[in-house]
């Protein structure tokens, strides 16, 4: 059986400094790897590499960087390879949504943009440095963390239309650069409860003035809760291992069945759902 290991397999995690990203790149170091890891505050990634270092086999470099910018994608890149020697793997996580441009019509152009940039334009300039390097090496594996919001009509103008051609963006790399062992997959999040997510969820709605929105939202959950940045990073692991050699191409969903899903408490009331299931007779 292939090891679940990162061993020999240098890597980059983009939006390391907090959340998700800081604990792939915990997830990485631990097992084994060597991982550059960037924000664009020095001092918050500086901070997040001292700590994993002291724990964990793997290094882990720390860069400034705005993902937007392709000089700042470059050097991260360069900075990556002097370190560790080459890069097998990429994971584009770097991205946000801004709350008030929840539908089109309260979209102005300049969010839509920087929407576009963060969750889109910057995955392509980092796949693209990293390319090179990767076929070099012999191949490698790229995660980009996407959203459900690409997948359905949910809402969030501009991040949703960004996460969405993320799919086709690595479909295309998956296509292209196969034949040189390169892979490329979505992984595909819903709520995901990070520090921040969590107090969004528990503050009152400010369009409404009500209370509640985190019960509305697990409503839509048919586990009944929402994912951790453990479970992202766990199956971003795998798909940056080699115990994933034959997946590329592939959008994971990572979801808890939302997307398979009408709202629970619909469900319940229309098929009796929560009726505890008794053994046949």
């Amino acid at each position: 059986m292939v090891e679940l290991s990162l061993q020999e397999r240098p890597a980059i995690v983009t939006g390391a400094s907090r959340g998700i990203g800081r604990e792939i790149a915990a997830r990485f170091a631990e097992a084994g790897g060597d991982v550059a890891i960037c924000s664009r505050s020095y001092d918050d990634v500086e901070s997040v590499a001292t700590e994993l270092t002291a724990d964990h086999e793997g290094r882990v470099v720390p860069v400034e960087c705005d993902v937007t910018d392709r000089e700042a994608v470059r050097n991260l890149v360069d900075t990556a390879i002097d370190e560790f020697g080459d890069l097998r793997v990429l994971v584009n996580n770097a991205g946000a949504s801004v709350e008030s441009a929840n539908v089109l019509h309260r979209c102005d152009e300049e969010t839509f943009e920087s929407m576009v940039d963060l969750n889109l334009k910057s995955q392509f300039l980092l796949s693209k440095e990293v390319l090179p390097a990767m076929v070099a090496a012999g191949g490698g594996s790229m995660v980009h963390v996407g959203s459900v919001n690409g997948l359905f009509g949910i809402g969030l103008s501009g991040y949703s239309e960004a996460k969405s051609g993320l799919l086709a963006l690595s479909r295309n790399i998956a296509t292209h650069y196969g034949q040189h062992g390169v892979r490329s997959n979505v992984l595909s999040a819903a709520t995901i409860e990070t520090e921040n997510r969590r107090e969004e969820m528990e503050n009152t709605d400010q369009r409404t003035g009500e209370s509640g929105v985190r019960e509305r939202w697990l409503d839509q959950y048919p586990l009944g809760r929402f994912g951790t940045p453990g479970e992202v990073a766990d199956t971003t692991l795998f798909l940056a291992s080699e115990r994933s050699s034959f997946i590329t191409g592939e959008n994971l969903v990572l979801d808890g069945g939302l997307t398979s899903s009408l709202p629970t408490s619909f469900i319940n009331e229309i098929y009796d759902a929560d009726e505890r299931p008794t053994p046949s007779n």
